[in-house]
């Protein structure tokens, strides 16, 4: 790991996989869990704060696999800017991304409803849980913020139980609970494989997106952040 390296905030053990690289120092996990190591890599010098991975659709028309590059992150009602910069370098790896602001909140939107409420509360396209409270940290610290996530369950679609439940704290699935919550309520087994063929597209939007952004994640060089300065 480089002396001055890119954090990459992530939740699940497949984006921790897709953000990796040579001088990427990744955080995976539930965010509240890592607040403190976010905040001890960027005072041992990180250099940049990324958020990564996938995000629920907030906005009709875009589908499991589509990028989003944030120009704001909003919660609670205060919006953070990203860094211009960065997000410009992203966008162009990515110039098929939608760049918009993105919503960040502390327990997941399930429902086709609470998606429609919350895009049309705070005007945003996706939401995930770990960009706001990166946003935070970075804004704190006055190091450069971007967030790129991938779409994986579009505005109109509601979430069954077995979906919510597959994650162990650490980001790794959790097999055991979707079987309980399957035997449970057996008839959600229709939705729930809609949910894998999306889960399925947003990971293979997130490979392929990860290559084209380059081992330092599009970050901008040291010189151009001098001259540059976010606005």
């Amino acid at each position: 790991m480089n002396s001055n390296p890119i954090i990459a905030v992530t939740c699940l053990s497949f984006e921790a996989q897709v953000a990796a690289g040579p001088g990427i120092n990744v955080l995976c996990g539930t965010a509240q869990r890592y607040v403190d190591k976010l905040e001890a890599a960027v005072q041992a010098g990180g250099c940049g704060i990324i958020s990564i991975g996938i995000a629920g659709g907030l906005a009709t028309g875009h589908s499991p696999g589509d990028w989003v590059i944030a120009y704001g992150v909003v919660a609670e009602g205060v919006r953070i800017p990203t860094d211009a910069r960065w997000s410009k370098r992203l966008l162009e790896a990515l110039p098929k991304a939608v760049y918009a602001d993105i919503s960040g909140v502390d327990a997941p939107v399930v429902r086709q409803s609470d998606k429609q409420a919350l895009h049309e509360a705070a005007g945003t396209v996706a939401v995930d849980m770990e960009s706001h409270i990166a946003a935070k940290i970075a804004a704190r610290h006055s190091v450069p913020f971007a967030a790129c996530r991938v779409i994986i369950d579009p505005a109109e679609r509601t979430l069954p139980p077995a979906a919510l439940v597959g994650m162990r704290a650490d980001g790794r699935p959790d097999v055991f609970a979707v079987i309980r919550s399957l035997c449970q309520q057996p008839r959600q087994v229709l939705s729930l494989l809609r949910v894998v063929a999306d889960a399925h597209a947003a990971r293979s939007a997130l490979f392929r997106g990860r290559r084209r952004l380059g081992d330092n994640l599009s970050f901008p060089g040291v010189a151009e952040l001098q001259l540059n300065p976010s606005v």
